[in-house]
Order: C-alpha cells, then structure tokens, then sequence
C-alpha cells in the first residue's frame, strides 16, 4: 500500500516541481468554484465544499496510489448527498460519510479494489446519465432566477415544484446562466487545458451580477460570508441505532467513491503511461472520507475531469494534488468575500454544463447501436435513479448485469474517456 507519492520523490526534479506548480495551481481554480456549486446543489453549504476539496484533495495525493488523481467532492455524489441530507440531517451525512471512510480502508487492505470490475459498465453508465438529469433539473432554479423554498428530493417532486415558481422567473439570471455556460465552452474549445476556463467563465458573469441595478442572487447573499480558516476537527455523535440506520448510505457513498476513483486513476494511466497502486489507492480514498468528515466535509472520491485537467496541464506526481488543495486553502485564507461574491445562476451554469459532459453525448448513437442488453440495463439504470432511487438502482443493475454476464455472452473491453467537467 505504498503511495506513489513516496515512489515519485525518489526522482523527483526541479524541473518536475515547477509543472506540478503550474498544473496544481491550474486545478486548484478548477476545483474552486466546483467545489462550492457541488455543495450547493448537494444541499450543505458552501464552506462544506471548500473543505472537501482541501482535506480529502490533500489526503488523496498524499497518501494514493495514482500519480495524478485529484481528489474531491464530485457531481456523482450530488444526488446522494442531497437525499442523506434530507432524511438524517447534517450529522447524518457526517457519520455516514466516516463509515464510508471505514468502509474503504478495509477494502483496500483486503485488496477489494479489483471488485470494480465486476460492475457491468452499462450499470457505470446508466447512473451516471441519471445523476446528469436529476443535476440539471436541481439548477434550473437558479439558472432561470425561480424563487423556490424546500425544494423536493425526489425528481418528480422537484419538478413540480420548479413549475409551481414559474411566475418568479427572472430573465437576467437566464442570460447570465447563457452567457456563463457559453463561455465554459467557448474557453474550453479555444483555449489551451492549462487556463482555467471555469473560474473565468464564473467570474465574468458574476462580475456582470455585480452591475449596479442587476439584482442577481450570489453566495454570500444566500449563505451568509464564506469562512476564511478551516474548523477545528470534531467526531460526530455515534449510536448503534444510528449506525444500522445510516449502513446502507454509507456503504453507497463508498461504492461510488471505489468505483469513480478507480476508473479515473485508469483513465490517468491511459493519458500518460502510468501504473496506479489499486490498494493504495482506495486505502487513500477512505483516509480522505474520514478526514473530510472529521473536519465537516462532504465524500471524497477521484475525480475524472479535474484528473484529466491536471495531466493536459503539465501535472507528473502527486504533488501537483496538493498544490490544488493548497491553492484552494490560500483562497479561503486571502480572498474568502471574493468567493461569496459568485453569482447564483453563474453557479448554475457551471453544473449544468457538468451535468452534460457527465452524460458523455458522444456516446449515446453507440449505446442505441451497441447490444439490446446493454441498452435496457443503461435505460432501466438511468429511470431507476431519476425516478426511484440511486441505491436501488445501482442494486438492480449489478443483479440484472451479473444475470446477463453469467450467460456467457461476451462483452468488448472497457474504453474509458475522461469527462470534460
């Protein structure tokens, strides 16, 4: 379980401290404003996200067994987060997220990590595709500036609700949600990985909220100042009866947090011609879990786009991991009200567009043209997240795959792509 951290060290050049620099430093104003929009729309507070990109971030490079995974809160766990939230309140969310941490050092000492590949990619997909729709519907509040209380957990609640608020719309906050997404893509077409397209886009349009007679909601406005140091660590109140209740949540958040941590360190090792340490690294994520959860943070798990964005950047070792969760720890410290000023429907941009490149349009014409089995389990995946559960979901997929898979019938190997986030 050596982390590669340890091993890179060993040849570790000037030359390769100042591109993990540059490439942290890259990452780190990547995570920033994404960190803040997944706790959001995850229903913690901003503070939260800025926590868990810092502690589980530093965590995960340091103690991993990828050379370049970044680690952090993800568009994965929104959905998950939210209903935890919903059910057994902030305490819950914090136990639960501790157990997951357990969890995941068990199995990466019983070296369980290559369990992942036992999960029907189609599974992997359908999910995925169903957390995009239940992201994008979670943010068009804001994108279209809808005055919304108690927003529902469940999909068609939120709906519903959304509907209810249609006389609240505000076209300022619709342009300026076009405008931010626009210029997301637009930098991230023209412009080369090393500049950080999300923080612009982000901060031209809440540059533009701040005009004087643009009444646009923004961060500090909604949750109050952001905090300029990190808290004190703390444990949460453990009981048996609260531990049965919140098992199968934690054992969910440490399902996703394997599985999306190990295909991005795959999808790393693919870019550049590494080789990561599985056991490490799931030892690695259930350390940051805990450690995100003692300091009142969110799930941590690596995250595929932000990983990606640290290779095209220059980043070769793990410590261009920690100058991401550095420099993000430097803008809590320095420039804490500036991130407060960030505009609501800017936010709300940033994660649709997210939630878009997580469902990989790319590949839709080839599920429709792949095997009919496949299609059912990525479209029965998919409803069943949106409609019913992401627990349940997950569980009768893996069942109904497995079935498929005991068949004999043979499957083409695994061609992951990184996710444009």
């Amino acid at each position: 379980m050596k982390p590669k951290l340890l091993t890179t060290l060993k040849t570790y050049t000037v030359e390769t401290f100042a591109a993990d620099v540059m490439a942290g430093v890259t990452v780190g104003l990547v995570a920033l404003p994404l960190g803040l929009a997944i706790a959001i729309a995850s229903g913690a507070t901003p503070a939260q996200g800025l926590i868990t990109v810092i502690v589980g971030g530093l965590l995960v490079s340091a103690l991993g067994g990828s050379r370049v995974q970044i680690g952090g809160p993800t568009g994965a766990f929104i959905v998950v987060v939210y209903d935890i939230i919903m059910r057994f309140g902030m305490d819950g969310l914090i136990l639960a997220t501790l157990m997951a941490g357990a969890i995941l050092v068990v199995a990466g000492i019983l070296k369980a990590g290559s369990l992942v590949a036992y999960v029907p990619e189609p599974v992997i997909n359908g999910f995925t595709l169903g957390i995009a729709v239940i992201i994008a519907t979670s943010q068009l509040g804001d994108a279209l500036g809808l005055t919304v209380t108690n927003l529902p957990a469940d999909f068609t609640g939120k709906v519903a609700a959304l509907w209810g608020a249609r006389a609240s719309f505000d076209w300022q906050a619709l342009l300026l949600a076009l405008l931010t997404g626009g210029l997301i893509v637009l930098i991230r077409v023209k412009l080369p990985p090393k500049v950080p397209g999300l923080i612009i886009a982000v901060t031209i349009g809440s540059a533009i909220a701040a005009l004087p007679g643009v009444g646009i909601d923004t961060v500090g406005a909604r949750f109050g100042a952001l905090p300029s140091t990190l808290p004190l660590p703390s444990f949460p109140e453990v009981t048996l009866a609260r531990v049965q209740e919140l098992l199968p949540s934690a054992f969910i958040i440490a399902f996703l947090a394997g599985v999306e941590s190990l295909l991005s360190a795959v999808v790393a090792d693919r870019m550049f011609g590494g080789s990561y340490r599985a056991r490490a690294e799931v030892t690695a994520q259930g350390v940051a879990n805990i450690g995100s959860a003692l300091f009142g943070g969110l799930p941590v798990t690596g995250a595929i786009a932000r990983t990606a964005t640290n290779v095209k950047a220059g980043g070769r070792t793990p410590v261009a991991g920690i100058v991401h969760a550095l420099t993000v720890l430097l803008v809590m410290l320095l420039a804490a009200p500036l991130a407060g000023m960030l505009a609501m429907p800017a936010m709300a941009a940033l994660l649709i567009v997210t939630a878009w490149n997580m469902s990989e349009p790319e590949k839709w014409a080839g599920y429709w043209r792949g095997p009919r089995e496949d299609l059912l389990l990525i479209l029965l995946t998919m409803i069943l997240t949106v409609l019913v559960d992401l627990t349940f979901a997950i569980a009768v997929g893996v069942a109904l795959g497995l079935a498929l898979r005991r068949r004999g019938r043979e499957r083409p190997p695994r061609d992951w792509h990184p996710r444009e986030k």
